[in-house]
């Protein structure tokens, strides 16, 4: 029963997520009909205009929503699973704050975009790295980990604050300040591309040790007897979302709340199996992050911050999965 409400999950958001991605190529201040955006999206007619709009514009920015999502909703999705707690994100482990120090860091010193993307991996490794250091010195625990993480955060959020108020407040603070407010409008094929690889990569690695992950949630003393090397395998798995991460928040700044949300969403609909939550977790973060970015680059007539759109969303639907949760369990309110 499980596996065929798996099957019908991707079967219902497969075609959502293909309706969505049609609509962000035609949805715009430039509007264009779907039969245009095909025949320019594979090459088959269209003006030079036409075709420049939806494959150096559009298209970019759409496969970097699908990759940003994807990855944020995953990872969420495999942390929460393995420190067995429903509110652990990448913010709370300390990865978002220092991957956005990093590119913080990088816009200050007026650095491109190869390297905003390269300062913000190096950082987001370097906040884990600081979460690690944690785990090893006092336990390795889910708590531990959780609690370093939340102090590896605080200080990259100082880190942030310290280098705005340090920055040329004439130009390089507003890129700084624009930037942490999350978006996608500056996707390009050249910052895109090693974003898409790292994606692909993620979804192939959690794919291969979804059963591993299912009896990390068992708890570190059965799965142990279970044949998993515990320790190890957590270090891996934590290595491979903060890499899924970084990627993201290189290429579109601070996007909260698709990574808490989403996992929660994806586990009420097929369960709590990692072999269906992560291919249900990916798509349907895919498929938010399109239709949000699509939102906020054409509701207004300035770009909502897709950030900003994200939390005016993504915290009240947590606030009734969460009161859903309370109430399911008996809990008092």
């Amino acid at each position: 029963m499980t596996a065929r409400r798996g099957r019908r999950a991707l079967w219902i958001l497969i075609p959502i997520a293909a309706a969505l991605f049609l609509a962000s190529l035609v949805v715009g201040r430039y509007g264009v009909r779907p039969i245009e955006a095909l025949r320019a999206l594979f090459g088959a007619d269209g003006s030079d205009v036409l075709r420049a709009l939806i494959l150096r514009v559009r298209l970019p920015r759409t496969i970097a929503a699908a990759c940003v999502g994807a990855n944020l909703a995953v990872s969420g999705a495999v942390l929460q699973g393995l420190f067995r707690n429903p509110l652990v994100d990448g913010k709370v482990l300390g990865v978002s704050s220092g991957a956005a120090f990093g590119a913080a860091l990088a816009l200050s010193l007026a650095g491109g975009a190869a390297a905003v993307q390269g300062s913000s991996f190096l950082f987001a490794i370097v906040a884990v790295g600081l979460v690690a250091w944690i785990g090893w010195r006092f336990g390795a625990a889910p708590l531990v980990l959780v609690v370093g993480g939340i102090a590896v955060s605080a200080l990259f959020d100082a880190l942030i604050g310290l280098v705005k108020y340090v920055a040329d407040p004439l130009s390089r603070l507003p890129a700084i300040t624009y930037w942490l407010l999350g978006g996608l409008s500056a996707s390009r094929w050249e910052t895109l591309l090693p974003v898409a690889a790292t994606t692909a990569a993620g979804m192939v690695f959690f794919g291969l040790v979804s059963w591993r992950l299912n009896l990390l949630t068992l708890g570190d003393a059965e799965a142990a007897s279970l044949g998993v090397h515990v320790r190890p395998l957590r270090v891996v798995v934590i290595g491979a979302a903060t890499v899924l991460i970084a990627a993201s928040v290189s290429i579109s700044g601070m996007i909260g709340w698709i990574g808490l949300v989403v996992p929660h969403v994806a586990r009420a609909w097929v369960g709590a199996d990692h072999e269906r939550l992560i291919p249900t977790a990916a798509i349907l973060g895919a498929a938010a992050l399109i239709g949000l970015d699509t939102v906020a680059r054409t509701a207004l007539p300035g770009e909502i911050p897709l950030g900003n759109l994200t939390g005016l969303i993504g915290i009240p639907a947590f606030l009734l999965l969460f009161l859903r949760l309370v109430r399911s369990r008996g809990a008092e309110r």
